[in-house]
């Protein structure tokens, strides 16, 4: 094993060597340096290919940024949503197999999928997942706050995900679409997506150190921490990101020297080194316009980019002249771009480990300038101007911000009233408890403190080890109680999703344990206004309760002396104590309060 690192090294520093003498690449490293710099970006990895060969790789600045180690052209980073391009180049072999055709509807193949109305089932077939032409808007939350390594799981989700235009009227973004994808080679393969990635494009493609799991990421050697930045531009190192059952859509980890051989398949017609690993009729379709992103003239500042359409997973546009293949990646720590220009046989790729980063587009940008051999723009500069003019102006606003909320107001119950199970079938559920008398929750194992805004709002605030983080009051997600018309909290709102309405999320109250003597004492008949209502108990341990001429209703306990209708939202019963015994209930619903006496034995 020591000679196999050795030997890599040797050529890694053999590669390296020989990139350098590209005349058309002299200077270039200055405006790399430069834009590190000003990104405050721990590091980056880049790599451009030309033809079948790699003409340049290097990294800069550090993948651990603590402890100052460098980054190289074999540092695994997660290049996040440049992972599409694969899991649609997945169908494209299936439909070579004849397997399939993108026509199909999805539903052929993954029979208990259903999407939100008849219209969609009918009509959004398997090119439409491809090209983002659904209707469906992102529901990433669904997701990213509530993942799943099940992706049937996840699957089931979609049915209750509202669209926000009808199937293909419009291009939106949407990771679901991704993920059955996925799901879909997995039926049709009998394998997971995750081993048909590394059979079919990791192993013959020679990407021997990327990963499909973020697992796989954590034990190897050479991988890249993800970092952020604090809100003082401090860095600030990131937790790995799980996409867990949503990997389709994004959860590959490569080096630039790995994809690096992705791309010169792509300029090769899906050719590698001689051997076809992608149909080559696919190849010319996934990069040929197949839905409008966004129409317009060119804008003054971009005034080189012609138009912005949408393949199989990638983005076209045009760079000065030059057709361009693209599709970025971003996951928490880490941002990528993988691209290319096929009348060039030109590709470059730039990952690094930086949250929601400006470097990749600056640095294929800049390298674009120097490889294409086009007017250069002063990108390295443009963006420092940018940010300076960017961190002023936010300077000013945080300076005469103010807290918008209703000021001298306070919640409408007590806090216990606020802690249930709460659940939308689209996205998940979670459970809001009492933490020392304060409301918190946790989303994707993160604990969050439900800080008050104003009468029923509040917002999500970070919550470890027992501390608060202030400096997001007034910037978080803010959730909204909704009350109902017998006064209990009935559901949450959080408008998670913009393109509609708030997202609501049913509340269930918590349950308690109650024995079966505790509810010996409610058992009885009651005189509801010449009626009589009956408790009793079934099943050892559940209080039932009957009115003639009703169905028998199950009691579920939620207080003390206080049950809800476990079928019935908005109604409930509280029993009636008196000098310790029970006395009487009172059928509590939405049309009023109902009383009635207990009998005597």
């Amino acid at each position: 094993m020591r000679k196999a690192t050795i030997l890599l090294t040797v050529l890694c520093i053999s590669l390296l060597t020989f990139s350098q003498t590209d005349k058309r690449l002299k200077g270039v490293e200055k405006q790399l340096n430069s834009i590190l710099e000003t990104s405050k970006a721990p590091g980056f990895a880049v790599a451009v290919v030309e033809g079948d060969k790699i003409i340049y790789a290097k990294g800069f600045g550090y993948s651990d940024f603590e402890n100052k180690v460098p980054a190289d052209a074999n540092t695994l980073y997660a290049i996040g949503s440049s992972t599409k391009a694969f899991t649609s180049s997945l169908l494209g072999l299936l439909r070579e197999d004849k397997k399939l055709s993108f026509d199909d509807s999805p539903l052929k193949h993954v029979p208990e999928l259903r999407f939100f109305n008849d219209e969609m089932n009918n009509t959004i077939i398997i090119k439409d997942l491809m090209r983002h032409t659904t209707g469906l808007p992102r529901h990433d939350a669904a997701w990213y706050y509530f993942p799943s390594q099940n992706k049937d799981s996840l699957v089931m989700r979609i049915a209750h995900q509202e669209p926000f235009t009808g199937v293909r009227q419009q291009w939106y973004y949407n990771n679901f679409g991704f993920l059955l994808q996925g799901v879909i080679t997995e039926r049709l393969t009998n394998k997971t997506w995750e081993e048909n990635i590394e059979e079919k494009f990791f192993k013959p493609l020679e990407m021997n150190r990327s990963k499909t799991k973020i697992s796989g990421m954590k034990s190897s050697s050479n991988a890249a921490f993800g970092y952020g930045l604090d809100s003082d531009r401090n860095i600030e190192k990131s937790d790995y990101y799980d996409i867990a059952g949503m990997s389709p859509a994004g959860s590959i980890n490569s080096s630039v020297n790995d994809v690096s051989n992705w791309l010169i398949t792509w300029i090769n017609n899906g050719k590698f080194k001689g051997k076809q690993i992608i149909p080559e009729d696919y190849i010319q379709e996934a990069i040929s316009s197949q839905a409008v992103v966004s129409s317009g003239k060119p804008s003054e500042k971009l005034p080189d980019i012609h138009f912005s359409n949408y393949g199989y997973g990638w983005f076209l546009k045009s760079y000065k002249g030059h057709y361009m293949v693209e599709h970025g990646g971003n996951i928490n720590g880490f941002s990528a771009s993988v691209g290319f220009y096929p009348s060039d046989k030109i590709g470059i790729v730039v990952l690094v480990n930086q949250d929601a980063s400006a470097v990749p587009g600056l640095v294929r940008n800049t390298i674009a300038d120097y490889i294409l051999e086009v007017e250069k723009t002063p990108w390295a500069d443009n963006y420092k101007e940018d940010l300076e003019k960017a961190l002023k102006a936010q300077k000013e606003v945080m300076e005469d911000s103010e807290l918008s909320n209703v000021k001298n107001t306070k919640p409408s119950h007590a806090s216990v009233d606020y802690t249930g199970l709460y659940e939308n079938k689209g996205y998940g559920k979670f459970e809001i408890i009492l933490d020392n008398d304060s409301l918190v929750t946790t989303l994707n194992n993160e604990k969050l403190f439900l800080h008050h805004v104003h009468y029923d709002t509040f917002e999500l605030v970070d919550y470890s080890e027992g501390k608060i983080d202030e400096d997001e009051f007034g910037k978080s997600l803010k959730v909204n109680f909704k009350i109902n018309e017998t006064g209990d909290v009935e559901s949450l709102t959080a408008s998670i999703e913009p393109t509609t309405d708030a997202i609501v999320f049913k509340r269930t109250p918590n349950t308690l344990d109650v024995d079966s003597e505790t509810l010996g004492q409610y058992v009885g008949t009651y005189d509801l206004g010449g009626m009589e209502a009956k408790f009793y108990i079934k099943n050892e341990n559940i209080l039932y309760a009957f009115i003639k001429g009703q169905p028998e209703y199950e009691l579920v306990p939620v207080a003390k002396n206080m049950f809800n209708l476990k079928i019935l939202d908005g109604y409930k019963v509280e029993f009636v104590e008196t000098e310790g015994k029970i006395s009487g209930v009172k059928f509590i619903q939405p049309n009023g309060v109902f009383k009635a006496k207990r009998k005597d034995d």
